[in-house]
């Protein structure tokens, strides 16, 4: 029998609420070593607001967080968990003033306090993981087209070989094309660095693409969750309209 591997985090009981609405009621949440977790759901589900206290950029009303074991609330133990995380934001939030390799290197040169030229070649180094070329290098951002935007936000996040990577709607903004080439390489760096990876989104196409398990969260809890491959024949009617894009069935419109 394959052991089940250990989460290396772990949301337990999350509750969140900002005045009289409650935006989290409960949100208990596992991912492992290896393990692409997706977290779909409609706006104002609490997709982001869960990744957020999962990142410590938010407290937690209620519950627990756990990082490889521990808890993750105290402002020393947020710290020690972002040290081994990665973060894909959803414009990419590139610095426009700095050049790429820069961009790339950031926490290399801000928090790890590398040597510029090492930092540098490691940085170019880890453009070419995302497929693109070491002559962009002393480029500003705003010189790049948007998917190579994306691919150089991907780097950023990957370059200090984080055990857990977040994305937040990582194809957004892009065409189809170029949405499925990042997804790929996102496919592609999560496994060559065995690393967790919780992503959310509204794609679908990015959902099929990325996720091993998927994620329903409607209403601040969790309604589901399976292999992406019972995706199409979950039974659950709000996964079924989700996928489907209907707008007939338990999750309304948000207009």
């Amino acid at each position: 029998m394959t052991a089940v591997p250990a989460p290396i985090l772990e949301l337990s009981g999350v509750h969140k609420r900002f005045g009289q609405r409650s935006v989290l009621r409960g949100v208990d949440l596992t991912v492992a070593r290896g393990q692409s977790l997706v977290i779909i759901g409609g706006s104002g589900s609490g997709k982001s607001v869960t990744i957020k206290c999962a990142l410590g950029l938010m407290a937690p009303d209620k519950g627990d967080i756990l990082f490889d074991g521990e808890t993750a609330l105290s402002p020393k133990a947020v710290e020690g968990m972002r040290r081994r995380t990665g973060m894909l934001f959803q414009g990419g939030a590139l610095f426009d003033s700095l050049t790429v390799w820069e961009n790339v290197a950031f926490v290399l040169l801000y928090r790890d306090r590398f040597q510029r030229s090492k930092a540098r070649q490691t940085a170019i180094e880890t453009l070419g993981k995302v497929h693109l070329p070491g002559s962009i290098a002393d480029l500003r951002p705003a010189e790049l087209s948007g998917g190579m935007q994306k691919r150089v936000a991907l780097a950023r996040a990957i370059v200090s070989g984080p055990e857990l990577l977040f994305f937040d709607e990582p194809t957004t903004g892009l065409d189809p094309i170029t949405a499925d080439a990042v997804n790929s390489l996102i496919r592609d760096q999560v496994k060559a660095l065995g690393a967790a990876a919780i992503t959310i989104t509204h794609d679908m196409a990015s959902v099929r693409r990325i996720a091993d398990d998927v994620v329903m969260l409607h209403d601040g809890q969790i309604v589901w969750r399976g292999p992406v491959s019972r995706l199409d024949s979950s039974g659950h009617a709000h996964v079924d309209q989700f996928v489907s894009g209907r707008a007939e069935g338990p999750i309304r419109p948000a207009i």
